[in-house]
């Protein structure tokens, strides 16, 4: 039984799957990136405009809420074909890793969005109380109790998204987004090669339990637990 897995991995073509894990890592890292810068913002205004907060006003956040509600609840494939028109239109092409992130942001904003929103529920109240009444501006509640207090949540939430975004690359590959999905469609699937599925899986899972430990290793480092 050895020598048969030894002959299979041997027969594998390691630098494809070496240049796919590289893909993979930077299509997530890239719209991870991006999906922070607009997530973040995009979910302290879900929860300023919520009840009872700061800047409450329930017909902006109703018509975030449904926004968010809708993308997040599009599954990721169709959204990566509706979208090729305009991820063609926004950098010229919708294939290989450039053209899986436009698509790979678009969906997991509204996703880290939500997430920010339910970490800032979770800051005691009277905290935003004490900063108003000490005279704090909004930005200063901000950034300077907010942020601050929810800093370890917001960690975990973006190792949650950065998972999330593992597996919304893979199936990039249906599109010829590139990485370890596509080479499992491509060889794995289209070729009827399991050996290649069976790696591509086992390198996903092994990329999806580094990101959990990095990111578990993050949050106990910033808890103020």
């Amino acid at each position: 039984m050895s020598s048969e897995v030894f002959t299979i991995l041997g027969s594998l073509d390691w630098s494809d799957i070496g240049l796919a894990t590289l893909e993979t890592l930077a299509m997530v890292g890239g719209s991870l990136l991006f999906t922070v810068i607009l997530g973040l913002p995009l979910g302290v205004i879900l929860f300023l405009t919520g009840p009872r907060q700061p800047l409450a006003h329930a017909q902006i956040y109703a018509v975030l809420s449904l926004l968010v509600n809708l993308l997040r609840s599009t599954p990721f494939v169709i959204l990566l074909i509706v979208l090729i028109p305009f991820t063609v239109a926004l950098i010229g092409t919708s294939i290989g890793v450039p053209g899986a992130i436009p698509p790979l942001v678009i969906g997991a904003t509204p996703f880290f969005a939500r997430l920010v929103e339910n970490v800032l529920r979770e800051v005691d109240r009277g905290i935003i109380e004490a900063s108003q009444a000490m005279g704090a501006t909004l930005p200063q509640i901000v950034f300077g109790a907010l942020l601050p207090e929810t800093f370890p949540g917001l960690l975990a939430a973006v190792t949650v998204t950065a998972i999330t975004l593992v597996s919304y690359a893979a199936m990039s590959g249906v599109i010829g987004g590139g990485g370890l999905g596509d080479l499992a469609i491509r060889f794995g699937y289209q070729r009827f090669q399991t050996d290649v599925m069976v790696i591509t899986v086992a390198v996903l899972l092994l990329l999806v339990q580094v990101l959990q430990v990095f990111g578990d290793r993050l949050v106990l480092r910033f808890s103020h637990k």
